[in-house]
């Protein structure tokens, strides 16, 4: 099997399929800061919250629960995925 490299260097293997797969720490690692780290939080409109789609089905997804719930939480926090994440994780 051929290696896969990444930024020139061979990705660390963290699990390996029987069907040939495998996932790499480095790469996960990238994919979580493309998702959550490098993105800006919503702007609130007239002291409202703008709450995006993607991030409550994010956290719907992640932490199973309701829609509502996650609204909810993305509200409390100011739009901010990261910080929304960080309190659920505390809480």
């Amino acid at each position: 099997m051929a290696s896969d490299l990444y930024n020139g260097r061979e990705a660390e293997v963290i699990a390996q399929f029987s069907d040939g797969l495998s996932y790499s720490k480095t790469k996960l690692d990238a994919s979580l800061r493309e998702l959550v780290l490098d993105r800006k939080p919503a702007k609130s409109i007239k002291g409202q919250v703008v709450v995006k789609k993607d991030d409550v089905d994010f956290i719907v997804k992640e932490f199973d629960i309701s829609p509502a719930q996650g609204e909810k939480a993305l509200s409390e926090n100011g739009g901010d995925l990261d910080k929304t994440l960080r309190a659920l994780i505390a809480n």
